[in-house]
């Protein structure tokens, strides 16, 4: 970021809008790192050189992807109204979640994945159970009945502690989500009373069962900082500004033929070093923080 004024820090010189500003100088910005790479540490007198800019902006992307998916963990949270369809689409920037939870009662519940698919492709089939192909060869698909039935819920009115709950009638039997299976050999991991779902990665989309339609989805997610591709908006905090140097000049020798081992090697270790410095500071571990917490160590248990 450039130095400005604290005019405009504040207030973006009247400019709407105003907070544009806010906050933004503890990240050094995408295009900065690659200029500042071959202002210092290219050159003849270098050990790299006779480098394009375009390899080292590949590098720096991928040093800030590493650093995101293992140190800054950086999580986005949108929320999404679900429809009957139980899907979420993934957004656009989604790599793996941190949790999804249910809005309910002005309390987030955190929901378990399911191990179990909930969804599924159809395949159509005549009458002899035979597989239909169309004109090119390709398997027909269909309405899957694993989609149908989680979306067939329907609420029952018998009476009893059940009354007024959404389950599943089978040839007359009621049956209740977190009663099938019965209780004995329960999986604790999967012991939960809230709707559960599973991520489909091939349809980018994530399915939950029954009983979520018409209900607010909080899904948190990591991002792998590449902004949708706008390289005008990848920025990077500047306590690992150093380690993004020492991963493109490590992928850079790594890469180059005629470059003595030992110099890779201690180029290798620069990165590793400076990795551990950086998870160090972005971790913010203060005394005060830690104090809190081992003050539970007095806490009585009854």
């Amino acid at each position: 970021m450039t130095y400005i004024t604290n005019y405009q820090y504040y207030t973006n010189g009247g400019v709407i809008p105003t907070d544009v500003n806010h906050g933004e100088y503890q990240y050094v910005s995408l295009a900065d790192i690659v200029n500042n790479f071959m202002l210092m540490y290219v050159g003849n007198d270098k050990l790299v050189n006779n480098v394009d800019r375009y390899a080292i902006l590949f590098h720096a992307k991928r040093a800030i992807q590493e650093l995101n998916y293992d140190a800054l963990r950086n999580i986005k949270v949108i929320e999404q109204e679900m429809g009957d369809q139980l899907k979420m689409v993934m957004p656009p920037d989604y790599v793996n979640y941190v949790r999804i939870s249910v809005l309910s009662g002005n309390v987030l519940f955190p929901l378990t994945e399911n191990r179990q698919p909930i969804s599924a492709v159809g395949y159509l089939q005549d009458n002899n159970l035979d597989i239909l192909f169309d004109q090119t060869g390709e398997i027909l698909t269909g309405d899957s009945r694993v989609d149908i039935l989680r979306q067939e819920k329907t609420l029952y009115m018998g009476g009893g502690a059940y009354n007024g709950c959404h389950g599943y009638n089978y040839n007359g039997d009621w049956y209740f989500g977190y009663r099938m299976g019965g209780r004995y050999g329960l999986d604790t991991a999967e012991a939960n009373n809230n709707p559960r779902f599973s991520i489909n990665k091939a349809s980018g989309v994530i399915d939950f069962s029954s009983g979520i339609e018409n209900k607010h989805i909080v899904l948190e997610y990591v991002s792998d900082g590449m902004e949708n591709g706008d390289d005008s908006k990848i920025t990077i905090n500047k306590m690992a500004e150093e380690y993004l140097y020492n991963y493109i000049k490590f992928a850079l020798l790594n890469n180059k033929t005629g470059v003595q081992e030992y110099i890779v090697n201690r180029a290798r270790k620069d990165k590793t070093a400076t990795l551990r410095n950086a998870k160090i500071r972005l971790s913010n571990l203060h005394p005060s923080r830690l104090l809190m917490s081992l003050r539970g160590r007095d806490k009585w248990i009854k």
